[in-house]
Order: structure tokens, then C-alpha cells, then sequence
């Protein structure tokens, strides 16, 4: 039997779940993951090492900048994920596609039929738990220390962001604080794409 739906789109900041989400669904539904950072990449976290030319980036740009630069990078990818949707979605085969780079402002407008989609977020104090806790802030020196506290906040003024637009287009929201919530959600949108 041929499912209801031929892809499901996770979108929201870094650090809260998507990859960890769509692996979990991909694996009990049989679908390949594709995620957006791997269609382009942009300066990514300051951890575990940092590259010259990362660390460049955040020690000298401000976090206004740094943001601005993240959402038109976001921009420039979407042509190139909005025809990978398309392609996935008049498929019979199945995929999951996460990653930032699916901004709910944009995926709002596609509206393809056999499209499922869903934001995960947290509040910005879990989210910062969880960066300081990866990238092991506590033990880096002041240098990296700001690095990362540059990628935090960029991070959690994305999530600002998704929470918001998410809800002006009305699009379905996830709080990933919550394990058991998160565990009955992933339940229900397996069940959902085995329909």
C-alpha cells in the first residue's frame, strides 16, 4: 500500500533534534534522510576544533551579521531545495529532509500534497544547555569561549525566528524539551507516513 505521504520536511535552529528525529524516522519507516547541511554548508560550530577561517568569521563579525549572513545563505539554497521537494514529493519511494535551511516562511509557500512537515524547537535556555554542554564551554578558553557564545546566539535568534514564523503560517511545532512529548510525536508521525 502506497503511503498518504512521499516526504517529510523537519525544519528548525541547530542543535534541536532534527538529525536525530529524521534518523530515528527515517530507519522505522524505510526512507532515506537527506539533510540541507550537507547540500551546502555554512560556517558551521566552533567545536570541537576550530578552523582558522571559522574562527575568523565569528570573532569578527557581529551577531546581527553573522545572523544576516546564516538567513541569506538560507535564501540562496531554497531554489535548489524547493525543486529536491518537489522531485521527493511526486515520488513513490519516500524521504525525509531536515536541516535549517528549511525555513518555515518558505516551506509555507509549497504546500505540496503529499508533503508532511514539522518545526521543532526549545526554549532558548535548553538550547543553550545543550550547545554549552557539546561544545564543552566550560573547559575552552576565553578566545573560544566568545566563538561559541557568537554561535549560541545566533542560534537561538533563529530559533525566535522559526517560533515565530511557524506560527504566523500556522505551520506544526514540536517542543523538544519535553523526551516524552518529543517520543509521542515521532510515534504519530511514523504512523502517520505508514497511512
Amino acid at each position: 500500500m502506497t503511503s498518504a505521504y512521499s516526504t517529510l520536511l523537519i525544519f528548525g535552529t541547530s542543535h534541536v533534534g532534527k538529525s536525530t528525529l529524521a534518523k530515528r524516522i527515517g530507519k522505522e519507516v524505510g526512507w532515506p534522510v537527506l539533510s540541507t547541511d550537507k547540500m551546502g554548508r555554512h560556517p558551521g560550530r566552533p567545536w570541537p576544533s576550530v578552523r582558522k577561517q571559522v574562527a575568523e568569521y565569528y570573532s569578527k563579525l557581529s551577531v546581527e551579521t553573522i545572523y544576516w549572513f546564516l538567513r541569506v545563505h538560507h535564501e540562496n539554497m531554497w531554489p535548489h531545495l524547493r525543486d529536491r521537494i518537489s522531485t521527493a514529493s511526486q515520488s513513490n519511494s519516500g524521504c525525509v529532509i531536515e536541516g535549517s535551511a528549511l525555513r518555515p516562511e518558505f516551506i509555507a509557500d509549497l504546500q505540496p500534497s503529499r508533503t508532511l512537515t514539522v518545526g521543532l524547537h526549545a526554549s532558548n535556555a535548553f538550547l543553550r544547555q545543550r550547545m554549552e554542554a557539546e561544545s564543552l564551554y566550560e573547559n575552552q578558553d576565553m578566545h573560544t569561549k566568545q566563538l561559541i557564545e557568537k554561535f549560541i546566539q545566533r542560534s537561538l535568534t533563529d530559533n525566535d525566528s522559526i517560533v515565530e514564523a511557524s506560527k504566523h503560517h500556522g505551520l506544526t511545532l514540536i517542543d523538544v524539551s519535553d523526551p516524552s512529548s518529543l517520543g509521542i510525536e515521532a510515534d504519530r508521525l511514523i504512523e502517520k507516513l505508514r497511512q
